[in-house]
């Protein structure tokens, strides 16, 4: 089940989080996510199977640039692969679709990660080496979800 994130989750995505460094995230980038988490959420959430919180992951809106940017994704290592992580992040594409202002989704990812959004459609826009943190690449992607009938 793909919900709403509460405020009263946090201390499990902060888990959920720690489970991924640093493998897929830096230990220097829990004090941005906990400041996200208490100051820049718009929409963000939350993927539960038996009450469990597996997945997470967010959306920021740019509307004055006609954008909305996918943020914070993340999944249990022990449901990595499960497909999971294309469920939430066609949950947020579908749910950006239905917005009249947005017309381009960009996700900042890394070299670990970039693979996965290809797979989603989301085509490369630029990279930046060293960007969230020694060996944590900055991979840009981004998918026109006005022009392009063929998203998955």
């Amino acid at each position: 089940m793909i919900r709403k994130y509460l405020n009263s989750d946090k201390p499990k995505i902060i888990e959920l989080l720690r489970k991924n460094t640093p493998q897929y995230f830096d230990s220097s980038e829990e004090k941005d996510f906990e400041y996200y988490l208490d100051n820049e959420i718009e929409d963000y959430f939350v993927c539960e199977v038996n009450s469990e919180i597996i997945g997470a992951g967010g959306i920021n809106y740019f509307t004055e640039q006609n954008l909305a940017r996918i943020s914070w994704d993340m999944i249990d290592p022990n449901s990595q692969g499960n497909g999971i992580g294309k469920k939430l992040t066609q949950y947020r594409i579908n749910h950006l679709k239905e917005k009249e202002n947005i017309e381009l989704i960009v996700v900042r990812t890394t070299q670990l990660v970039c693979k996965f959004y290809e797979k989603m459609g989301f085509e490369l826009e630029k990279v930046e080496k060293d960007f969230w943190a020694k060996g944590f690449d900055l991979y840009q992607m981004e998918m026109n979800i006005k022009t392009n009938a063929n998203n998955v």
